[in-house]
């Protein structure tokens, strides 16, 4: 139940780049939207897939002109000083125009010029830390921000001890709603009765997984195991042809919340978010984490849920000689998937959106 204040307060939201900056941003909207009285405006990226993730949520979204460095030679990192310059022009001209009660940042590059000018004009700001090893943007941003929302303990050797709340990973509220197997299979037009697996490679897509699902497939299928398969949009014409009466192919799964409920088991990387929501959830998994992120954030992640006998853990460059073995020993073993499913909802933190909801509304009181 709604309770309703009588002034509406402005909050601004900024993360973007990847799905797991910006569905943890949205988790937050929507649960302070449905708690109070409040109005919001996030800020993205120019051309990035936030752009058109939170408009579908139905949030107001404006643009910056801001990239983020590239790790290669690139002419974009020599315009990037002049995009800089001017995306913090663009933010002093969004703050002061929506003069927003309190600014959050989700991580990725395009929240840094937000965050970082709000704190300048003496804004209530908090950043939101998904993963067990920050990236370079919130390490920067945790010097200037109000609080620091992180999603592992022992994060202290990154921010100041006195900023830092342990709050977990929000969740969207759509994984929330209890979906039946049975209900879950059917939208996918499967089988009930079989044993499903999902596949989901990031909301990118990950092509090292889309290369050993497609050399396991005939055994995967000679099993009688169903699969959903998201490939990520780029590489979704290779392998849409595989198409069958047990294999569903999609280069983005829109409805997680059936994806998850149709599958007895999860493939995917180790994003923070996607771990968040395989623990909350109650989902066996193998996690293949990304060797390309920043500071192997992703293996450290998996690990944490590995030395609890949470997940399965095969590193990227393991996969050939792995993956096909730990895949039927799992997917033939419902009581080791109930053992480390048990065990990954145990280290679950459920009410993440509550404890960051609690620190805007302290932040703004403290600031009148």
């Amino acid at each position: 139940m709604k309770n309703k204040s009588n002034s509406k307060i402005r909050i601004l939201i900024s993360g973007g780049g990847t799905a797991g900056h910006i569905f943890p941003a949205v988790a937050i909207a929507d649960y302070i939207k449905n708690e109070c009285d409040a109005d919001f405006l996030f800020i993205g990226a120019r051309k990035k897939m936030e752009m058109v993730k939170v408009k579908k949520a139905g949030y107001k979204i404006s643009a910056i002109w801001i990239d983020g460095l590239q790790r290669r030679i690139s002419f974009r990192n020599f315009i990037l000083p002049l995009k800089l310059l001017i995306s913090f022009v663009q933010c002093l001209y969004f703050i002061i125009n929506y003069r927003p009660h309190v600014v959050i940042g989700t991580g990725g590059f395009v929240s840094g010029p937000i965050v970082f000018t709000a704190s300048l004009l003496n804004i209530p700001t908090i950043i939101h830390e998904q993963n067990s090893f920050p990236g370079i943007t919130n390490r920067i941003l945790s010097k200037f921000v109000n609080k620091v929302c992180v999603s592992y303990p022992n994060l202290d050797t990154f921010f100041k001890k006195k900023k830092i709340i342990y709050s977990g990973n929000p969740v969207r509220n759509e994984l929330k709603k209890l979906v039946s197997k049975e209900q879950s299979s059917i939208y996918f037009n499967l089988n009930p009765s079989l044993p499903t697996i999902l596949v989901v490679g990031g909301s990118l897509g990950a092509e090292p997984i889309n290369k050993i699902i497609f050399k396991s497939l005939n055994k995967i299928k000679s099993k009688g195991y169903q699969i959903i398969w998201q490939t990520g949009d780029k590489h979704y014409d290779k392998y849409k042809y595989l198409k069958s009466k047990n294999v569903r192919i999609l280069d983005f799964i829109d409805n997680m919340s059936y994806a998850y409920n149709a599958s007895d088991l999860v493939i995917s990387r180790a994003g923070a978010i996607a771990i968040a929501e395989i623990c909350l959830l109650k989902k066996s998994s193998i996690l293949i984490p990304s060797p390309y992120v920043s500071e192997n954030h992703q293996y450290e992640n998996a690990k944490s849920l590995e030395n609890n006998e949470a997940t399965c853990l095969i590193n990227q460059s393991s996969l050939e000689l792995e993956f096909w073995e730990k895949l039927n020993y799992i997917m033939s073993n419902p009581n080791f998937r109930k053992k480390i499913s048990k065990n990954a909802y145990s280290l679950s933190q459920k009410n993440a959106e509550s404890i960051i909801f609690k620190i805007v509304k302290d932040l703004i009181q403290n600031n009148k």
